[in-house]
C-alpha cells in the first residue's frame, strides 16, 4: 500500500501529464513575437486585416474619460465571421476565434505624423455564435474573463459601438497600460490625432448638352 506521501505525488503526477496534453496558452512574449511584424500596418493589410476607420475611446462607450482609449482597429473579418459587406444594421458575426497566437484584431495608435503605432492585439467573438458552441460561460484566457459589450438602450451612449453583444479581450503587449494587461482602456493611448476620413463632394448635378446653368 502507497504511503501518503507518494499517494499525493502520483495524484500530482496524473494531473501535470494532463495538463501537459492541453494546447497551452501563449505567454507575453509569444503574443508579442507573433505579431511583431504588424508594426508595420501595411503589412497588416497584405494579409487581410481592415479598418472601419474609428478611434474608440472609453468616453465614447460610456466610461470615464480618464480610463483613456483603446485606439484604431483593424480586423480580419473572415475570421469574425463578419459579412464580405455590412447590413446597415449592427454589425453581427458567426466567429468564435480566440487565439491570440494570431490575433483577429489588431489596435494602433494614430500619431501626429499620420502613422499608426501597435499598442495591442486583441480577439473579439460574438455572443450568440459563441453561446451556440460553448454554452453559458464566456471565453477566457490567461484566467481573465472576456468583456461583454452591449447596447444599453437607457443610455445616450453606444455601449457596443454599433455592434450586436459581443465578447472582446485586450492583450496590451506593445505598450503598457496602467489600467492592467486585458483592461479595455488605456490611458496610455490616445485618439487626439486621429484623423476621420474626409466627406466626399457630393457628385456634380449633370445637365444636357447645350444647357448651361443659371449664373
Amino acid at each position: 500500500m502507497m504511503d501518503r506521501k507518494t499517494s499525493i505525488a502520483s495524484v500530482l503526477a496524473l494531473l501535470a501529464a494532463g495538463c501537459s496534453t492541453g494546447a497551452a496558452e501563449p505567454s507575453v512574449d509569444e503574443i508579442r513575437s507573433g505579431a511583431e511584424r504588424f508594426r508595420d500596418v501595411r503589412v497588416a493589410i497584405a494579409e487581410g486585416y481592415t479598418t472601419d476607420n474609428k478611434c474608440v475611446t472609453a468616453e465614447m462607450l460610456g466610461h470615464p474619460a480618464e480610463q483613456g482609449a483603446m485606439g484604431l482597429h483593424y480586423v480580419r473579418r473572415d475570421w469574425l465571421g463578419l459579412p464580405d459587406k455590412p447590413s446597415g444594421g449592427r454589425v453581427s458575426g458567426t466567429g468564435t476565434y480566440t487565439d491570440f497566437r494570431n490575433p483577429a484584431m489588431l489596435v494602433y495608435e494614430p500619431q501626429e505624423d499620420g502613422s499608426l503605432e501597435l499598442v495591442a492585439v486583441e480577439n473579439l467573438v460574438f455572443a450568440s455564435a459563441w453561446h451556440a458552441k460553448a454554452g453559458d460561460s464566456p471565453p477566457v484566457f490567461d484566467r481573465t474573463r472576456y468583456v461583454l459589450l452591449r447596447d444599453d438602450s437607457a443610455t445616450k451612449v453606444d455601449e457596443a459601438h454599433g455592434w450586436e453583444p459581443h465578447y472582446e479581450l485586450h492583450a496590451w503587449v506593445f505598450r503598457r497600460n496602467p489600467n492592467g494587461m486585458h483592461k479595455q482602456f488605456s490611458p496610455a493611448v490616445t485618439c487626439r490625432h486621429h484623423k476621420p476620413p474626409a466627406p466626399q463632394p457630393a457628385p456634380a448635378a449633370q445637365h444636357p448638352a447645350g444647357h448651361a446653368t443659371a449664373s
